[in-house]
């Protein structure tokens, strides 16, 4: 199975945000440094994650 490194990333950056964004609103304010948090979350889990290669597939 072929994955975009674009749908990739965007799984990836869609995992990291929530996870920042639940973490967040545990105490029912979103203040903007968790904001910024959930921001560089996304960003980060987006650049990283299209960077790598995938690991490629030896077809027998």
């Amino acid at each position: 199975m072929k994955i975009a490194h674009i749908a990739k990333s965007l799984i990836a950056g869609l995992a990291a945000g929530a996870a920042a964004a639940v973490t967040a609103v545990q105490d029912n304010v979103l203040s903007t440094g968790e904001g910024v948090t959930i921001a560089l979350a996304v960003l980060g889990a987006w650049g990283i994650t299209y960077a790598v290669p995938n690991k490629q597939v030896v077809e027998r």
